[in-house]
């Protein structure tokens, strides 16, 4: 069964960077798509970034295009997402999610963001705060 297990969120000034960390387990890397989706406070779910299942197709938000870097570390069995020149508005919970490779949202990936509340897989999440 596929575990996800985020870690890395911290409070940052603006203008700084985080990395943020995606333990799988349970798994092979190779079955799912991953990404990134995040929750403000008051706010509905946006994707920020996601990572086809071969790793070669990435997509990215506009809001974090150029700012944020999804990767992944087959021998770790992790998934990444560093995050640059980091703004106030980036403030929110980062859940990490899966989909297996087989499904059409995790084929979406190659060409664009897939919808951010029909990953089938989960983590619990970790905050970011942005601010001074």
């Amino acid at each position: 069964q596929l575990q996800l297990a985020e870690s890395g969120g911290d409070l940052v000034q603006p203008g700084g960077s985080l990395r943020l960390s995606c333990a799988v387990s349970g798994v092979t890397l190779d079955d799912y798509a991953y990404g990134w989706v995040r929750q403000a406070p008051g706010k509905d779910r946006e994707g920020v970034a996601c990572l086809s299942s071969t790793g070669r197709s990435t997509n990215y938000a506009d809001s974090v295009k150029g700012r944020f870097t999804i990767s992944r570390d087959d021998a770790k069995n992790t998934v990444f997402l560093h995050m640059d020149s980091l703004k106030p508005e980036d403030t929110a919970v980062y859940y990490c999610v899966a989909e297996p490779k087989i499904t059409t949202l995790a084929s979406m990936c190659i060409t664009k963001l897939p919808p951010a509340k029909e990953y089938d897989f989960w983590g619990q999440g970790t905050q970011v705060t942005v601010s001074l």
